[in-house]
C-alpha cells in the first residue's frame, strides 16, 4: 500500500484520537461535579495522551491529491475502531487499576455497543468511569450510522447499499449531500439522546442515571450505572422509557431525516420497519402470555417485564429487568433466537438485521413457487427494489461468516476450558452485540471478569467482527489486498 494513502489513513486517525481525548474532557467535568476528584490525574494522563498521539499523526499533514479508494477504506475502518479502543481503555486502566485486557474489553465493548462488561460494582463506583463507559456507547453508536451510511456502501456490504432502505431513493432526492445527511444524523441522534434523558429523568432517575441511560439506550449499548441494571429502578415509567428509546435507536436513522425533509410516511412505509415492529409486537404478546400464565404477575407487569427485556436483546441492547435466566428452558431459547435478529439496517443495533431475514423469506418463497411453477417467472421485490445477483450474493456471504464466526469462537472458548453454555452463548452475544450471555457466569446477573484473559481477547475480535459486520475485517486477511 503507497505511503501516501497510508499518510492520509493516519491523518484521519489522528482527528478521531484528538476527538476522543476532548470527550475525556467530559468524565473531568463529571467529576468536579460529583467532587470526586481524585481519579482527575488518571483522565488527564489519558487525554493527554490521546492528545499527543493524535496531534503527531495529524502532523505528518494530509498529502494533496490523494483520494481514498474502496479497498483503502476496509484498513481506515478497521484500523480505526482498533486504535481508538486501545487508547479509550486508558481510563479504565489507570483509574480501576484492571489489567489492560480487562480495560481493552471494556473499551471495544463500549466502542462496539456490544454491552459486556467486567466491571462489578457500579453502583458505587467512580461517576467518571461511568459516564466514560456510557459516553464510549454514545461515540460508538454514531460512528456505526456514520460508517454504515458512508462507508459501508462503498464497500458493497451494508444494507445500505444493498437495497437504499434508509433511503429508498426518496431521501436522496431530497438530500443528494452526504455530509448533509451526516449532518441531520447527527442532529437526530443528539435530539433523541436529549429527549431520552429528559424522559429517563421525568420517569423517576436521577439527572445523572438519566443521561448515561439515555446514550447507552439510543447507541442501543446496555451499559448501566447499576450491577442489577434497570431492575434497580421499579418505577414502569422507567422500563417504558428505556423500551421507547431502545426501538428508536434500532430504527434506519436516515429514515429519520427523510421524515424531517418532508417525507411523513418515510419511517412506518418502509418494510423493515414494518417488519421490526411487528416482530417485537408478535414476541411481546405470545412471551407475555406465557409468563403471566407461568408466574403470579398482574397481565401487565408481565408484559411490562417482557417488552423490556425482549426489546433489550432484540434490539442488541443489553439492558436486563430481573434474571430472564430464570424464566425456564423455553425463556432461554427464545432469548439465545431473538439476539441474532437485531435492529435494522442503518441503525446503531447489531445482529444480523431484520431485512436479511425479509429477504432470504422472499428469495424461500420464489425458490418454492419456482418448484411449483418452473417456467414462471418470479419477480422478487424488496422495498421496491429489485433482488438482483449482488443482492444474494452479499445475503448468503454474510449469513454465512456470521455463523462460521460464532461457531469458530465458540470452540476456541471450548478450548480454554469454558463449559459449553459459557463458550456459545458468549460468542453469539458478542458477536451480534447483545452484550450478556446466558448461564450462570456471563448471564444478565454476571459478567466476563471471571473469563480467562485469552478469552477476553478472542470475544473482544468477536465483538469488532460483528460490528464491522464481519467481511470489512475479513478482507484485510486476503494477501491480494496488500499488492499494488
Amino acid at each position: 500500500m503507497a505511503l501516501p494513502t497510508l499518510r492520509i489513513i493516519g491523518f484521519i486517525i489522528g482527528i478521531f484520537l484528538i476527538t476522543l481525548a476532548i470527550a475525556m474532557v467530559v468524565p473531568m467535568i463529571t467529576l468536579m461535579i460529583f467532587h470526586r476528584t481524585a481519579d482527575m490525574p488518571s483522565f488527564l494522563w489519558s487525554s493527554l495522551i490521546t492528545f499527543v498521539s493524535g496531534l503527531a499523526l495529524v502532523g505528518q499533514g494530509r498529502p494533496e491529491h490523494v483520494q481514498l479508494r474502496p479497498r483503502d477504506m476496509y484498513l481506515l475502518t478497521v484500523s480505526s475502531w482498533v486504535i481508538v479502543c486501545i487508547f479509550a481503555a486508558l481510563p479504565f486502566l489507570l483509574t480501576q487499576h484492571i489489567s489492560y485486557t480487562d480495560s481493552f474489553f471494556e473499551s471495544m465493548s463500549g466502542i462496539t455497543a456490544t454491552g459486556s462488561t467486567v466491571l462489578s460494582g457500579l453502583d458505587t463506583m467512580s461517576p467518571g468511569i461511568l459516564i466514560w463507559r456510557s459516553l464510549l456507547h454514545w461515540l460508538g453508536g454514531i460512528g456505526f450510522i456514520g460508517m454504515a451510511v458512508a462507508i459501508l456502501p462503498l464497500l458493497r456490504i451494508g444494507g445500505m447499499r444493498l437495497f437504499q432502505t434508509e433511503s429508498s431513493d426518496r431521501s436522496e432526492k431530497v438530500m443528494p449531500r452526504s455530509h448533509m445527511v451526516a449532518k441531520f444524523i447527527v442532529l437526530v441522534y443528539l435530539g433523541i439522546t436529549v429527549l431520552g434523558t429528559l424522559a429517563f429523568w421525568w420517569a423517576g432517575m436521577s439527572l445523572f442515571d438519566a443521561i448515561n441511560h439515555a446514550m447507552s439506550a439510543i447507541s442501543t449499548g446496555g451499559f448501566s450505572t447499576s450491577d442489577q441494571s434497570l431492575a434497580k429502578w421499579p418505577q414502569p415509567a422507567v422500563h417504558w422509557v428505556a423500551i421507547v428509546v431502545m426501538i428508536l435507536g434500532a430504527l434506519p436513522f436516515t429514515l429519520y431525516v427523510a421524515t424531517l425533509r418532508g417525507n411523513r410516511g418515510a419511517l412506518l412505509k418502509d418494510q423493515q420497519v414494518q417488519g421490526f415492529l411487528v416482530l417485537l409486537l408478535v414476541t411481546w404478546l405470545v412471551m407475555g402470555a406465557w409468563y403471566w400464565a407461568t408466574t403470579d404477575l398482574p397481565w401487565y407487569d408481565a408484559l411490562r417485564h417482557v417488552a423490556l427485556n425482549v426489546t433489550s436483546v432484540v434490539t442488541t441492547t443489553g439492558f436486563a429487568l430481573g434474571d430472564y435466566s430464570l424464566w425456564g428452558n423455553f425463556a432461554l431459547m427464545l432469548f439465545f433466537y431473538l439476539g441474532f435478529i437485531g435492529g435494522c439496517s442503518g441503525s446503531t443495533a447489531g445482529g444480523v438485521k431484520v431485512f436479511r431475514f425479509q429477504v432470504a423469506y422472499i428469495l424461500l418463497r420464489a425458490n418454492l413457487h419456482q418448484l411449483i411453477h418452473p417456467r414462471a417467472v418470479i419477480k422478487q421485490k424488496y422495498n421496491g427494489h429489485r433482488l438482483d445477483d449482488e443482492i444474494v450474493r452479499s445475503i448468503l456471504t454474510f449469513s454465512f461468516f456470521f455463523t462460521f464466526t460464532i461457531c469458530l469462537i465458540a470452540l476456541m472458548l471450548s478450548l480454554l476450558g469454558l463449559d459449553w453454555m459459557t463458550a456459545l452463548t458468549g460468542a453469539a452475544s458478542t458477536v451480534s452485540g447483545v452484550g450478556p450471555g446466558l448461564g450462570e457466569t456471563i448471564g444478565p446477573a454476571g459478567n466476563f471478569s471471571t473469563l480467562p484473559d485469552a478469552a477476553k481477547w478472542i470475544l473482544s475480535l468477536g465483538m469488532l467482527l460483528g460490528r464491522l459486520e464481519i467481511i470489512t475485517v475479513l478482507v484485510l486477511c486476503i494477501p491480494a489486498f496488500w499488492r499494488h
